[in-house]
């Protein structure tokens, strides 16, 4: 694993952390030497399998606007159809600027806490096949481990089999 030895993270990483402090679960924010803006980056500079990366995706709910969060397994393809039936509404794809105005982040860095607005939050039920993964820390450098049950206590989201 290559981690960055500044110490001091970057401020919309230090955002998550103290999400998670607050939220009791004990994981720490890393900063990476390597972007990591891709799952299968994120593995590489970690070592680890790619389905252990907890992507957070954003969509846009397409009847009222809402912003949806859906954390899936770095191995697995979101099937849209799963959400839209969970949701009650189809979802598309989300404009960068979208993403931003309600995750507060850039994509390629969005966590799975500590948004600018409240999100309707679904986690993927095949994260739980690993004790840990790793999320996206706020920026496309930093991650941090958690275990699954974590994961969704701290994202507020519903266990869905989000891939078909």
């Amino acid at each position: 694993m290559s981690a960055g030895n500044s110490g001091v993270l970057p401020a919309s990483a230090q955002r998550v952390q103290a999400a998670l402090d607050a939220a009791g679960v004990g994981a720490r924010v890393i900063e990476l030497n390597v972007a990591a803006r891709t799952s299968q980056q994120a593995a590489d500079a970690l070592g680890i399998d790619v389905g252990q990366i907890a992507k957070s995706l954003i969509f846009r709910a397409a009847t009222s606007g809402r912003a949806v969060l859906v954390i899936a397994a770095g191995d697995r393809r979101v099937d849209e159809a799963s959400v839209t039936a969970a949701l009650g509404e189809p979802i598309e794809r989300a404009t960068p600027e979208f993403v931003r105005e309600h995750s507060s982040f850039a994509i390629g860095g969005v966590a799975p806490v500590a948004h600018a607005r409240p999100m309707v939050t679904f986690v993927d039920a095949s994260l739980r096949r690993f004790e840990v993964v790793w999320a996206a820390g706020g920026t496309p450098h930093c991650v941090f481990p958690i275990a699954p049950s974590d994961l969704l206590q701290v994202s507020g989201g519903t266990e869905l089999q989000v891939n078909a």
